[in-house]
């Protein structure tokens, strides 16, 4: 799936990803960023725990600093908990610019023509 980082320039926004273990067993995953623009996202931590029939969550966090759309992949493998192997998941990482603000304003007057 896709996870969407829409934004003003120069904002920060982050995203919470939630992983579900439907399993009688605990699962754990190792994360990493991959891509174009990798270096831009950046993770709460690099493992989740999922104990049994409960959830985890992760937040990616991505601060806006150009107006092109940033992209990059979010991996998250499984490491083996009691011999136990989750799925790989992967999540698309993409931003987009909806606002640009100005950071500050400076008035200047000159005269535009002069003999």
């Amino acid at each position: 799936s896709t996870i969407a980082f829409t934004g003003t320039l120069h904002t920060t926004v982050v995203k919470q990803v939630r992983l579900k273990n439907p399993s009688n067993n605990t699962l754990q995953y190792s994360a990493i960023l991959v891509g174009r623009d990798a270096a831009d996202f950046s993770l709460s931590r690099s493992t989740v725990t999922i104990p049994p029939m409960k959830q985890g969550f992760l937040n990616v966090e991505f601060t806006i600093r150009f107006l092109h759309p940033a992209e990059a992949v979010l991996i998250l493998f499984s490491n083996k908990v009691d011999r136990v192997d989750g799925a790989t998941m992967t999540f698309s990482l993409k931003s987009e610019v909806k606002n640009i603000e100005p950071l500050g304003m400076i008035r200047y007057k000159s005269p535009c023509y002069e003999l």
